[in-house]
Formats: structure tokens, sequence, C-alpha cells
């Protein structure tokens, strides 16, 4: 039997591969050959336990995620998930059902180097309180090859904030880091206003792109807007990866936020190939038919 190469895996709902070559930044060339390369794959917005029409096939995605990255032939550093892993729910007992549930899938996962995010679904009803009993900390950073990654928490705060304690905390990592050094920021909701309205902010997050301001080489991987986005702020690049369990329609587009309408051929969902070499190059891959 064939094994799924990195092409075919990367038509798969959700999960985007991330590719960090010999140029992982723009003007990094050598202390990135130094480093040595690496790649990891992101998968977003699961939303275990959400049943329903746009998406008939919920119970079984995550798991046939699983399967697909295991097959690989060349197997990712580590794996990140960016936030909703679960379907948010009023009652406590089934929220922790849904995380114990979402474990036991993800812990088939060869690569057994997995970090996680809440997002809003997963924390905001109880402040993250069920989230860190399975997942531990909301907010952390680890190095990884000479790239420094910050993950944050704009999620556990009902009013979609960092907060005060977190933005010093997040200030006093960057200020440990050198002006060029190659860093990585990690979120669930876009940390700039692209639309406000549907939730789609961090109510101060321009005071964290402010902080970030002084670092050349930094770059912002996020989710919660369940579809590709490309933005800039400055010289920061913020790319949101698509949903693995159902896509939501371009901001401002309609009235209201929700999930389009199923389609058969998984239209609207898919992944990202991302390259950074010499330059970053996002190549958009959707799910395969059938």
């Amino acid at each position: 039997m064939l094994q799924p190469d990195r092409r075919d895996f990367l038509k798969l709902a959700g999960v985007a591969g991330v590719t960090f070559t010999a140029g992982l930044f723009p003007g990094q060339r050598a202390s990135a050959q130094a480093a040595g390369n690496f790649h990891f794959v992101q998968f977003s917005d699961t939303h275990w336990g959400f049943s329903g029409p746009p998406n008939p096939d919920a119970e079984h995605t995550l798991e046939k995620a699983v399967a697909t990255v295991n097959g690989l032939a060349q197997q990712p550093d580590f794996i990140v998930f960016t936030g909703d892993l679960t379907h948010t729910t009023d009652d406590p007992k089934v929220r922790r059902e849904r995380m114990k549930r979402f474990r036991e899938i993800v812990s088939a996962l060869r690569v057994k180097d997995v970090r996680f995010l809440p997002g809003e679904h997963d924390a905001s009803l109880d402040k993250g309180e069920a989230y860190k009993e399975f997942f531990g900390a909301t907010h952390y950073t680890f190095d990884h090859k000479g790239v420094h990654f910050i993950t944050l928490d704009n999620v556990s705060d009902p009013a979609a904030k960092l907060g005060d304690e977190q933005l010093a905390w997040f200030a006093a990592d960057l200020k440990q880091r050198k002006p060029d050094d190659r860093i990585v920021v990690l979120t669930h909701r876009p940390l700039f206003d692209l639309q406000p309205s549907w939730d789609w902010t961090t109510a101060d997050g321009a005071k964290a792109i402010e902080l970030m301001m002084p670092y050349k080489n930094i770059v912002v991987f996020y989710g919660h807007i369940h579809q590709e986005n490309h933005h800039m702020t400055g010289h920061i690049a913020h790319h949101a990866a698509k949903s693995l369990i159902f896509p939501l329609p371009a901001p401002g587009s309609q009235p209201k936020r929700a999930p389009l309408p199923y389609d058969a051929a998984m239209s609207g969902l898919g992944t990202r190939d991302v390259t950074m070499a010499d330059k970053v190059t996002l190549v958009e891959l959707p799910v395969a038919k059938g």
C-alpha cells in the first residue's frame, strides 16, 4: 500500500502544513541555514462535538486527519492545534467529555510533540478552567531549531482580551529577543480588527501588535475565521488557517456570521502549504473530492 505523500496530505480539510526551509525569514538566510530546516503541521478549529448539516461527517473528520498525518512518509517535527479544539457547550460535564474524547483521538498521532491553544469554544464560558485540566497553560513559549514560538490566549477572557497581565508577560518575553530574531506568534483570534461585529478581533490586540513592531522577522498564524485570509500590519504578516469542520463567509459579506451550506466537494475547506524561504510562499489546496 502506498503511503500518502505530503501533497496528498495537504488536500485534507483543516490541516495546514508549514515547512520551514533554509531561509525562514527574509534577510535571515545564513542564520536559518545554521539553525536547520523543519516543518510542522497546523490544525485549526476542529470543533470536536459539533453536529449539524454544515458537516455531516463531523464525527469522523478529526480521526481521518490524524490517520492522514500518521501516513506521511516524512513526519513533522511537531503539531499545533490553534484553538476551538471542541465545540462549545453550556454543560461543564459535556465540555470535559468532549475534551477527553478529543485527547483520545489525537493521542493516536505518531508525532508526540503536540501543542495546543484554546479557542473561545474551549475556554470562554469558564475562563479556561476545563481546558487547563486537559491541555495545560493557555499561553506559553517554546523554541525549535532557532525559531522562538509564542502562543497567546485571546479567548479565555469573555471580552476577547489578552489582558494587562498577559500583555506584560508578552512584553517581557519579547524584550529577551533580539530585533532580528526569528519569531512565530500563534493565536486563535486575529490580533487586528478583521470584522469586529463578528467577533473577528482582539479587543486589545493593537497593543500586542505594537509590542511586535520592533522585531523584523515575526509572523502570526491564527484560526477562528474558518477561511484563508492574509493581512499585513506594517511588516508583520498575519495568516489565517481554514477550519477542519466547516467554512464561514468572507468578512462582512452577509448580514450574519453563519456556516456556509454543506458542499459535497468540501468547497471552502482546505489546507495551506506554507514554504518559508527567501520569501513566504502560500499555496492553498482544496479538499479532495470523495
